[in-house]
């Protein structure tokens, strides 16, 4: 899913037209295509309108189908709707080629009560259809380009054989694993007689449930689901273990059990993580995985959550002729899993090869398939060479239940004169930008696997044909039209690449008056700017780190309170800004040992812009109070508001800068094998402060303008490994320690050694105040 955002503001009793235009390839799945529309105006609309069709004008949303086979089946259901009032409000109808759905709500069927403000319209807006399969295939040709559509009907089930890889690494607990559970009781529930499966689980080590395939026999299937029931977390994540045992049970079921290799082999992977066990190189683990499946079967990767590397996994997939697909952390995440499973449940054919006459066709998009599921559909497209349709055919080889699969199909060119009368353009263009789309999307999915030159060349071939088509991807941009900064350019919004720089790093930028993601620099800058070399900042638990440029040294401090407390980092009186952290608990690893806090939540808050950001281990969400944009660490983006601008740099860190304010550093701590900590959470950093108020105050706030203290008389501590000298300051004479604490701004795992002078007793004499001064309601 494509996702970008753009903020206006509409000035009173003014009037706006937005119009947005896009393309979709509809993919069949279960026997059906799906458009999804999202219906959330966040209020009541007196002039509501999505129109899917041409030439609409009312307030309504109306969506207008045309299939050239016809139309078999037509439903829309809105998930915001009770059902009474959905089948009152909903109108479909469909009669041979086309078909309309028809939604057009008044305010009153609009409001969530007869006497509410708010909308009952705050959800999906879902229309499913099918259309009709007297053909083994569909061919449609025009303009020197074809498109093929192989759904073949009526066939047998091949039996299958199903090895599940689940990760149950410690990350997992909590809902992941208890969805993950429920997942697998249905999908063991919904297996037939003659398939044959084994589940493999991972965790720092690897088990199995039987080491070999085992028959779905209702015996085996409560065994299973037994072991589902009662297996439990334990330990990192030995991903490569877990999948060469996968693909071992099916190799050897192959070799040594004859009667299966009939069978339509799948291997699924679930996880949640990165490899942290055992193999973790990731270019070896893709070695490992190839070389063992060898094309003899599907690998299909999922992965759970936000913090899973899906590029990973997404490269390991395509390599083994699969997919990759996200299941995102929601409460329907075991339908979102079950689903999943439910596409590839049932196999009718394996090795699929769709064929063409050589001297016919040439840039054909992907035309062998490993394995074709009931309910879906294969398209390939490519292109027909001058005066040579008249020998356009297609020949489909496969094999299916017991017997070779084989079928011509044939371009009826009477139906496609009609074809392009009835739709003329229309039809044309769609024929030759669906062939251009497949051939975008396997160039880029190419692009992933490869390096140097070869990277390089195919770059170039997919950015020629995405200018070309007007295609938005990783390589182009969309540009706004209607809106101009001073100079008169208009917005631009792209993919940001991976390794583009923080902005905060880089020279002048245009701003323009939209909120969205804005693209970083694709090359570097003649003037960027240097991050210090020191920084104050608290990180770990919780260990303050004041510089103190003037005296070329550092103070340290700890601050010890109780998991859920808020602690006030950084107020500015003046503006209003504001950083606030809650911290966490961290499970003691032996009985009796301390229990550590960390920060876990972050809220920065500028309050003259109507700024707010939000930021945990999991998820970074701008503006949460009004339900603004959530972006996960596995994102790269950056985004303007107003004068802040927050870049996420992926799985490292997040830069927030504030114009005529600072600019401050938020660093993610991931677990780690072989870390003492047991959780995910947040260092924060001050990377430049020199325009906040003179009045600014909070943990760290309050250092950040010169202030003096001295130190002397060093001499051995209690600890005789360690120095204790006096210091005077702030009119308080104290005993400080010279001792060792990290600084992870620009190394969040390793971090740097910063030699420092400790003061004891949660910071007393150094901080203003007492340290439950700082204590705060929450972290806005």
């Amino acid at each position: 899913m494509e996702q970008f955002t753009i903020h206006l503001t509409i000035g009173p009793r003014s009037k706006a037209t937005f119009r947005l235009t896009y393309e979709e390839v509809l993919k069949r799945k279960l026997k059906q295509y799906d458009i999804v529309i999202k219906v959330k105006p966040k209020q009541l609309v007196h002039h509501f309108e999505v129109d899917c069709s041409p030439g609409a004008s009312m307030m309504q949303i109306d969506v207008d189908i045309f299939e050239p086979q016809g139309i078999s089946k037509l439903d829309a259901q809105a998930s915001f709707l009770p059902k009474e009032l959905e089948s009152q409000l909903i109108k479909k109808s469909f009669s041979g080629k086309q078909g309309r759905v028809l939604f057009r709500p008044t305010v009153g069927q609009q409001q969530s009560c007869p006497t509410c403000s708010t909308s009952l319209l705050n959800g999906d807006f879902k229309v499913t259809y099918d259309v009709n399969r007297d053909q083994l295939c569909e061919l449609l040709v025009a303009n020197n380009h074809f498109a093929h559509f192989f759904a073949p009907q009526n066939l047998t089930n091949l039996n299958k054989n199903v090895v599940f890889v689940i990760d149950i690494s410690t990350s997992m607990e909590g809902q992941k694993v208890k969805q993950t559970k429920e997942a697998l009781l249905k999908i063991l529930g919904d297996m037939r007689p003659g398939d044959y499966f084994d589940l493999v689980l991972f965790g720092s080590e690897v088990q199995s449930w039987r080491d070999s395939l085992v028959k779905a026999s209702p015996a085996n299937l409560r065994a299973a689901q037994d072991f589902v029931r009662r297996f439990f977390l334990a330990g990192a994540t030995n991903l490569n273990g877990g999948l060469l045992r996968g693909i071992e049970i099916l190799n050897q079921a192959h070799g040594s059990l004859p009667e299966l290799s009939n069978h339509a082999s799948v291997l699924i992977m679930l996880t949640d993580g990165e490899p942290t066990e055992g193999v973790t190189d990731r270019a070896q683990i893709l070695k490992n995985v190839h070389n063992a499946i060898r094309g003899r079967f599907p690998l299909y990767n999922l992965g759970f959550g936000h913090n899973v590397d899906l590029n990973f996994l997404e490269i390991m997939s395509m390599e083994n002729n699969g997919r990759a697909q996200r299941i995102y952390e929601d409460h329907d995440a075991t339908q979102q899993l079950q689903g999943f499973y439910d596409q590839v449940a049932s196999p009718l054919l394996v090795d699929v090869e769709l064929l063409y006459p050589q001297d016919t066709v040439s840039a054909l998009t992907q035309h062998r398939h490993k394995q074709y599921y009931e309910g879906s559909e294969i398209m390939v497209a490519g292109r027909i060479a001058d005066h040579k349709l008249g020998s356009f055919k297609a020949d489909v080889l496969a094999r299916g239940e017991g017997q070779e699969f084989k079928a011509t199909c044939l371009v009826d060119e009477e139906e496609m004169k009609k074809l392009l009368q009835e739709r003329g353009h229309m039809l044309e263009n769609h024929v030759e930008r669906l062939w251009a789309y497949l051939t975008i999307q396997e160039l880029l999915a190419k692009r992933m696997k490869l390096q140097g030159k070869e990277k390089a060349e195919v770059t170039a071939k997919a950015l020629q044909m995405s200018l070309a088509y007007q295609f938005v991807t990783p390589l182009t941009s969309m540009t706004i039209r209607g809106m101009a900064d001073e100079d008169g350019l208009e917005p631009v919004i792209d993919k940001p690449p991976e390794d583009s720089l923080p902005l905060e790093m880089l020279g002048n930028r245009k701003m323009f008056m939209l909120s969205a993601l804005q693209p970083s620099p694709t090359r570097s800058s003649s003037n960027i700017q240097q991050l210090p070399n020191q920084v104050t900042g608290v990180d770990t638990d919780p260990h303050f780190l004041i510089h103190v440029p003037q005296k070329e040294d550092t103070l340290c401090f700890n601050i010890n309170e109780e998991p859920g407390v808020v602690l006030s980092l950084v107020q500015d009186p003046d503006t209003g800004f504001s950083v606030n952290g809650q911290l966490i608990g961290n499970k003691a690893s032996s009985p009796g040992q301390q229990e550590g806090t960390y920060f876990g939540r972050l809220g920065i808050a500028n309050p003259a812009t109507g700024f707010q950001l939000e930021v945990t281990p999991q998820n970074i969400t701008l503006n949460p109070g009004s339900g603004g944009p959530m972006f996960s660490w596995r994102d790269q983006a950056s985004l303007r508001q107003h004068k802040v601008v927050v870049t996420i740099n992926r799985r490292r860190n997040l830069v927030v800068s504030v114009e005529d304010g600072g600019t401050f550093e938020v660093v993610l701590h991931r677990v780690w094998k072989g870390s003492s900590v047991h959780q995910d959470f947040l260092g924060f950093y001050v990377l430049d402060s020199h325009r906040m108020s003179a009045r600014t105050h909070g943990l760290l706030g309050q250092f950040f303008h010169p202030f003096d203290y001295k130190v002397s008389d060093p001499h051995p501590g209690s600890d005789p490994t360690k120095t204790d000298a006096t210091m005077v300051v702030k009119s308080h004479q104290l005993t400080v320690t010279r001792g060792l604490q990290k600084d992870y701004s620009k190394d969040p795992r390793h971090g740097a050694e910063v030699t420092c002078w400790f003061v004891h007793n949660n910071g007393a004499g150094l901080i203003d105040g007492v340290y439950t001064d700082y204590i705060v309601p929450d972290i806005f």
